[in-house]
């Protein structure tokens, strides 16, 4: 039996003896994949783990020179109206959450406001304080669609299309841009991909579709974030842990969860309301043994 099989093995049983609302589990160590469907692979919102495609993007502008993270965002998005402090916020600021804008999450966010980008950058900004908020993820979109144009769109060729991902369904604000940090459609074996991409560093199928340099950023070190255990410390669109891994993650239960010091990542979709950080656990739990 695989290590990847022997892992998939260990997981199903923790999410089926306790009862978690999983619909499907990819687990990949080395060349060895094994899957686990509680429920047909339809695509489904991964909400929050799409800020890790967002990253993706802005790593792959940076590589085409086409935008630096530690420019002003006002740089990109030129006659928006800036609250104090705000001209030195940059894309790195958005993408760690450390803008210091305080703009946070509300359900209908992307309807609120005649427009969320130019309502975050009005604010004034505290300085590098944490706050987790969609409208940072948003606005880094608005700033990288200044220059590209519809990013989803920027992304098919560069991303989707080299990952076999067709026809991406991503939601949109009433202006039409991506809403950014949630709101992507993808099945698990879908998102199973983007897992791969980051375990490698960029690389997919001896094309480098983004820099190692950038993934590597995405993770290493991080700020505080405020929190404990898993919600201690935040990347650039990123959450460390559990343990030594490393993560994107999204609201009931959407993980990929990359431990590159067993070469591996699990991907999980689902829909559990009350304890989906469990299934991060045993996830984690499980590439141990």
């Amino acid at each position: 039996m695989t290590a990847a099989r022997k892992a998939l093995d260990r997981f199903v049983h923790g999410v089926d003896g306790e009862a978690l609302g999983a619909h499907g589990v990819h687990v990949l160590v080395g060349d060895d994949a094994a899957e686990h469907r509680w429920r047909a692979d339809d695509r489904e919102d991964i909400h929050s783990a799409a800020k890790g495609v967002c990253a993706l993007a802005v790593g792959m502008a940076v590589d085409e020179g086409l935008v630096s993270i530690d420019e002003p965002v006002a740089t990109y998005l030129p006659g928006f109206a800036l609250g104090d402090g705000v001209a030195e916020v940059t894309l790195r600021h958005l993408l760690t959450m450390t803008s210091g804008i305080d703009l946070p999450w509300t359900p209908d966010e992307l309807d609120a406001w005649t427009d969320l980008a130019a309502e975050m950058l009005r604010r004034p900004s505290r300085g590098r304080v944490f706050q987790y908020a969609n409208a940072s993820t948003y606005t880094a979109m608005r700033a990288l669609g200044a220059l590209v144009g519809d990013v989803c769109d920027w992304l098919t060729p560069r991303l989707f299309a080299p990952l076999g991902i067709r026809d991406v369904r991503w939601r949109r604000c009433p202006r039409g841009w991506i809403a950014g940090g949630d709101g992507l459609e993808l099945r698990t074996r879908e998102l199973a991909r983007i897992g791969r991409l980051l375990r490698d560093r960029g690389a997919w199928e001896g094309e480098q579709l983004v820099s190692a340099s950038w993934v590597d950023g995405m993770h290493r070190g991080g700020v505080d974030a405020g929190g404990q255990g898993i919600y201690a410390r935040y990347g650039m669109s990123t959450w460390s842990g559990p343990g030594d891994a490393w993560r994107l993650h999204g609201a009931y239960g959407q993980f990929v969860i990359v431990d590159q010091a067993h070469d591996a990542v699990i991907t999980i979709t689902a829909h559990e309301e009350t304890r989906g950080d469990r299934m991060a656990e045993l996830a984690h739990a499980a590439l141990r043994g």
